[in-house]
């Protein structure tokens, strides 16, 4: 047990707490308002940090989107089928749902600006390889490589906001982070459609718009980025300490009885998957998220044939479509964050799901409205509302997604959203590989009232959690741990690693 003769300090401003003497540590933290404590940053770093974070998120997002919207443009040049085309965009996102399950451990034994330095680079590197490609077999390995380095800093992003932000001031941040990834989803289209639409530029030019603002991130990150993981700064500090004073007994928490790194990637690959197939919260959210991210896929492949064939749309037109539903979207969640504040005392972690029951209601609306609307004798408008709305409420759920398991699984948060994230890119993988042949055998209405059916039979998850979460909750092991420890004092919060996981065991 750590004794709390915490009056001592070393030249740096950190605090050190005696260990027992038969364990010869002195243990170093951070003191009240030390600026090097990453919650301390000023405001200024905090939004730097935050923005950075952001524009790789949508980086990542809009090379998703601008390369399906490329594919006449790819198939003309390579002289490829669209099914091979597509294995590009499969194998894209089926690293975002494999890759963090072992990349988080690299940022807990490195930190996480080092991973971003890395991983955005070789992302740089393999898209650089996608834009020289000569044919089709280079670009489907050059899309799995960018899956795969994208994925190792996607996967630290939201961490590094909770690194810098308390809970209370997250609301903002995280839904800028949500924010980043809807809108460019729906710009990476955009302006991909724009790019690969001109007869003087097509598909590669794609490719290397990506590549630019990727250098330009890479070079961001290294002059401007700083280290959020709390555990490494003051790993850091200690071994200053060491060198300073020639004691090497002084240590940071991290530091005694570290785990092995096999440990680690261990216990980040078997966690998720316990969370996924036994916490009904997690699996509830996995299976809505994971079936509407499909449809994301789906309607990226509907959309450009849709409004070209029926209300003769260009390519680099249909790409604006996803826009302005994510701006609602981001404005619906400014008042969820309203909500939640004004009702967290009564209701809970239930307080965060308000916006995302309506959005369960809308979002099989907009959907029927998209498929049956589509037509010559149709307003263009109407089923572009349809659309909008879909986007909207599926941006909500996305934030919802993050914020409500981060409030429901606190020192657990990893874990939970590494599961539901392995579910959700999962399912986008397998809807994008089967959506030309039903569309093919079905026809774009009926494969999206399909869609919109299923939709409906899921609009229960977040009323049912609403209303009996806290009584879900109750029953799980997990959620039980967790209370009890804050009942002992232990407080708990938001992070992301798995060694930080490790004191309570599931």
């Amino acid at each position: 047990m750590i004794m709390g003769d915490t009056s001592k300090r070393i030249r740096s401003p950190s605090h050190i707490t005696h260990v027992p003497r038969e364990q010869e540590y002195i243990l170093i933290k951070f003191h009240e308002g030390d600026p090097r404590d990453p919650k301390n940053f000023s405001y200024a770093q905090k939004w730097i940090i935050t923005m950075f974070c952001c524009a790789f998120n949508g980086i990542i997002a809009a090379a998703s989107s601008s390369y399906s919207i490329s594919y006449e443009s790819m198939m003309k040049d390579l002289k490829c089928t669209q099914l091979e085309a597509t294995l590009g965009l499969s194998l894209y996102v089926i690293g975002f749902g494999v890759v963090p399950l072992i990349s988080s451990s690299f940022g807990e034994e490195f930190g996480r600006r080092p991973v971003y330095i890395m991983s955005s680079a070789l992302f740089f590197l393999a898209e650089i390889m996608n834009a020289m490609a000569p044919n089709i077999q280079t670009v489907v390995v050059s899309r799995a490589l960018q899956g795969v380095f994208a994925a190792c800093s996607a996967s630290l992003t939201g961490g590094s906001i909770a690194d810098i932000w308390q809970p209370h001031e997250r609301g903002l941040p995280m839904s800028l982070f949500t924010f980043s990834s809807l809108f460019s989803f729906g710009l990476g289209s955009a302006f991909g459609g724009l790019i690969s639409a001109s007869p003087h530029l097509g598909w590669r030019w794609v490719q290397w718009v990506h590549a630019m603002f990727t250098g330009a991130f890479v070079l961001g990150v290294i002059l401007m980025m700083s280290e959020t993981r709390s555990s490494i700064i003051l790993a850091r500090i200690a071994k200053d300490t060491r060198k300073m004073t020639g004691d090497p007994r002084y240590r940071s928490s991290a530091e005694i009885d570290k785990p092995s790194m096999s440990s680690l990637i261990k216990t980040s690959c078997t966690r998720p998957l316990y969370f996924l197939f036994t916490e009904p919260i997690v699996q509830s959210f996995s299976l809505w998220i994971g079936f509407l991210w499909g449809v994301v896929y789906c309607l990226l492949e509907s959309i450009t044939t849709e409004f070209q064939s029926v209300y003769n749309f260009s390519v680099s037109d249909t790409g604006f479509v996803l826009l302005v539903g994510a701006i609602i979207g981001f404005l619906a969640n400014m008042y969820q964050e309203t909500l939640y504040q004004k009702h967290f005392l009564m209701k809970g972690q239930e307080a965060r799901l308000y916006m995302a029951c309506v959005a369960a209601v809308v979002l099989p609306v907009s959907m029927f409205i998209y498929a049956w609307t589509a037509s010559p004798n149709i307003p263009w408008i109407v089923p572009l509302i349809g659309l909008t709305a879909f986007t909207s409420g599926l941006f909500l759920i996305y934030q919802v997604s993050f914020l409500y398991l981060a409030d429901c699984y606190g020192p657990y948060t990893s874990s939970a959203q590494a599961g539901q994230g392995l579910a959700r890119n999962i399912m986008a993988l397998m809807f994008s590989l089967f959506t030309q042949k039903m569309f093919a055998g079905m026809t774009y209405k009926w494969a999206l009232t399909l869609w919109a059916l299923l939709a409906m039979v899921m609009a229960p998850i977040p009323w049912i959690l609403f209303f009996y979460g806290s009584k879900i909750r109750s029953r799980s092991k997990v959620s039980r741990e967790i209370l009890e420890a804050k009942r002992d004092g232990d407080t708990t919060s938001v992070i992301s690693s798995p060694t930080e996981e490790k004191s309570m065991q599931v």
